[in-house]
């Protein structure tokens, strides 16, 4: 079973990985470097993990309980992780043409500005929602 702790560890870590590719990505130059790379692999192989982690261990208490409202945030939650993953597929395949999302393929800048911003956007909300709503509504359960 997954530790809140490790949860927030793994939000932390997506949300500081998020941040300084944000900044790095600005700059043309920075996109084409082996380093700049690594991280944004990285960074897509963590958000990868973390929703897997989540949609493992929160959702099972929540779909068992009695309370429809308890339901719904399952099951939106669930419907999230789907989305989630399908923008993350559809990113890489448009801007990491590798199996191992190391190598970023950038043709027009100004337009992957606007696809990572949004990346990164639904992906930050994502865990901001988990901290305030999913783990809250897990805990109060006593799961």
């Amino acid at each position: 079973m997954i530790t809140y702790k490790s949860l927030n560890e793994q939000n932390h870590r997506i949300t500081e990985l998020s941040n300084v590719l944000q900044y790095l990505l600005r700059d043309r130059a920075m996109c084409d470097t082996e380093t700049c790379c690594n991280l944004f692999s990285n960074y897509m192989s963590l958000v990868q993990e973390h929703i897997d982690t989540v949609d493992k261990n929160m959702y099972t208490d929540l779909l068992g309980s009695p309370d429809e409202k308890v339901n719904n945030v399952a099951k939106n939650f669930m419907s999230g992780s789907v989305e989630v993953k399908k923008i993350l597929r559809s990113f890489g395949k448009q801007w990491c043409p590798t199996k191992n999302n190391n190598d970023l393929r950038i043709k027009d800048h100004e337009q992957f500005l606007g696809a990572i911003d949004e990346l990164f956007d639904i992906v930050l909300q994502r865990i901001q929602d988990e901290t305030e709503h999913l783990y809250p509504l897990v805990r109060s359960l006593g799961a």
